[in-house]
C-alpha cells in the first residue's frame, strides 16, 4: 500500500485556477443550456405554433436523449479526456443553440433541442467532475464542493439576464447570444484545461506539503459494487423525480396554491439557498461524510413539500418552502459528484459518472409529466404528498447504501505485508503508541 502523499502548493493553486475557471464555464453552460428554457419556451411555443406543453414536452423528450448519450459520454471522458470533450462540448452547444435560433419550424426546433440536451451532459457536471477527478484525484471531492458553489450562482445570474434580454430581442436573438457566449467564454476556457498538466503530473520536489490526502480506491468491494450502485443509482432516481417534477413546476404550483405573487419571493430564496447550504458545508460540514450528507439532502426535498402542502397559502411557508427545497437541491448536486466517488473511487469515473447521469435525465426527462398528470388527478396539494413519499424513497436507499457500507467495514478487511490492516478507503490506521 502506497504512503499518504503530500499535496504541493503548486498543485493546490492549480486545482484554484481550474476551479475557478470551470466555475465560470458552469455557470455559462448552465444558464444558457437549461435556466433559460423555463423564461424563453411561452414566446418559442407561440413561434412555432405549438401550446406551451407541447414545447415542455419537446424539453423532456430531448431529456431523454441526453440521458441516453450520457453513458457513452463518460466513456469519452474516460478515454479521451474530460477538457477535450468539454471543448468539444462547447462547439457543440453554440451551434445546437444556434440550430434553434434559426430553425424555420416546428420538427428543425425539436431537433435542435435535442442537440442542446446532447451537448449539455458534454460540458455541465456530468464532465466538469470528471474533470477534477481527472487533473486532481486526490482532492476531488473538496474541488467537488468548491465547483458547484461558484455554479450555484446560475440561476441567480441567468434568470434576470436573459428576462433582460428577452425584453429588448426576440428568443431567437437571445438563443444566437448564447451561442456566442459559448464559444467566447466556455470553449477557450475548456480549451486551456485541456492542455493544462494534470496534478499528478506537476513537480513535487520544489513544493512544501500543505496537506496530506490518502489514495482512495472506494469504500464499497468489488463483490458489492453491483448491490451498492443499484442502491445508489435508485436513490438518485426519486431525488431527480422529485427536482424535476417541482423545478419545472414552480410557478404554477405556487399559483395553484394562491401564492401566485409568492412566485418572486421564492426565486428570491431558492437560488441563494442552494448557495448558502454549500458554503455551510463548505465551512461546517468538512467532517460530514458523502453518505452522511446524501441522507440529508434527500431528507430536505420531501420535507420542504410537506411543509408547502400543509402551509398554503401562508408566504412564510412558502418562503421555508424555498429555502429548504433550495438547501436540498445544492446538496444533490454535491452529492451527484462526490457519493459515487467516495464509493467506487477515481477509477473509470467518468463512465461511472455518464451512468448517474443518464439516470438522472432518463427519470428527470418523465417527472414533469407524470406530475402533471398527478395534479389533473388529486390536486396540487396531493401530487405534492405523493411526490414527498417518493421522495422518501431516496432517504431508504440511500440509508441502505450506508449500512452495506458500515457492515463491510466491520468484517476483517485486507492486511499489508507487514499485518497492518487496510481502512475500506484505502487508508492505513495511525499506528498505536506505545
Amino acid at each position: 500500500m502506497a504512503p499518504a502523499r503530500a499535496v504541493p502548493v503548486r498543485d493546490a493553486r492549480g486545482a484554484r485556477a481550474d476551479i475557478a475557471a470551470l466555475g465560470v464555464s458552469q455557470i455559462v453552460g448552465y444558464g444558457t443550456l437549461y435556466y433559460s428554457f423555463g423564461i424563453l419556451a411561452p414566446a418559442m411555443a407561440r413561434d412555432i405554433g405549438w401550446p406551451t406543453e407541447w414545447v415542455f414536452g419537446a424539453l423532456s423528450a430531448a431529456l431523454l436523449a441526453g440521458g441516453m448519450v450520457a453513458p457513452w459520454t463518460g466513456r469519452w471522458l474516460d478515454r479521451f479526456g474530460a477538457g477535450r470533450v468539454m471543448a468539444a462540448g462547447s462547439v457543440a452547444a453554440a451551434v445546437a443553440l444556434v440550430a434553434a435560433a434559426l430553425a424555420p419550424a416546428a420538427p428543425a426546433f425539436v431537433l435542435a433541442l435535442v442537440a442542446i440536451e446532447v451537448a449539455s451532459t458534454f460540458v455541465q457536471y456530468g464532465a466538469a467532475f470528471p474533470l477534477l477527478v481527472q487533473r486532481h484525484p486526490g482532492t476531488a471531492q473538496r474541488s467537488i464542493l468548491y465547483l458547484t458553489l461558484i455554479a450555484g450562482f446560475a440561476s441567480t445570474l441567468f434568470w434576470p439576464l436573459t428576462t433582460w434580454l428577452h425584453g429588448t430581442m426576440s428568443w431567437r436573438e437571445v438563443y444566437l447570444v448564447f451561442g456566442a457566449m459559448n464559444l467566447a467564454v466556455c470553449l477557450p476556457i475548456h480549451l486551456w484545461l485541456a492542455r493544462r498538466p494534470n496534478a499528478s503530473a506537476l513537480p513535487a520536489a520544489e513544493a512544501e506539503p500543505v496537506g496530506t490526502v490518502a489514495p482512495a480506491r472506494g469504500l464499497v468491494p468489488p463483490s458489492l459494487r453491483s448491490r451498492a450502485f443499484l442502491l445508489m443509482g435508485t436513490a438518485f432516481a426519486f431525488q431527480s423525480l422529485v427536482v424535476s417534477s417541482v423545478l419545472v413546476h414552480m410557478l404554477p404550483i405556487l399559483s395553484a396554491l394562491g401564492l401566485g405573487l409568492a412566485g418572486v419571493m421564492v426565486s428570491a430564496v431558492f437560488g441563494p439557498a442552494q448557495v448558502a447550504g454549500r458554503f455551510t458545508l463548505m465551512v461546517f460540514g468538512r467532517d460530514l461524510s458523502p453518505l452522511a450528507l446524501a441522507v440529508i439532502s434527500a431528507a430536505l426535498l420531501p420535507a420542504s413539500l410537506v411543509i408547502l402542502a400543509a402551509t398554503a397559502p401562508s408566504p412564510v411557508g412558502a418562503a421555508v418552502f424555498a429555502a429548504l427545497f433550495g438547501l436540498g437541491n445544492g446538496l444533490y448536486s454535491i452529492v451527484g459528484g462526490t457519493l459515487p466517488l467516495a464509493l467506487f473511487g477515481p477509477k473509470g469515473y467518468g463512465a461511472l459518472q455518464g451512468r448517474v447521469t443518464s439516470i438522472r435525465l432518463i427519470v428527470g426527462s418523465a417527472a414533469p409529466f407524470a406530475f402533471a398528470l398527478a395534479t389533473d388527478w388529486m390536486g396540487v396539494g396531493g401530487g405534492l404528498l405523493v411526490t414527498a413519499f417518493l421522495g422518501c424513497g431516496a432517504v431508504v436507499a440511500f440509508a441502505a447504501v450506508r449500512f452495506l457500507v458500515s457492515t463491510t467495514e466491520r468484517r476483517p478487511g485486507p492486511v499489508q505485508a507487514d499485518g497492518t490492516p487496510e481502512r475500506a478507503d484505502g487508508s492505513v490506521p495511525p499506528p498505536i503508541e506505545p
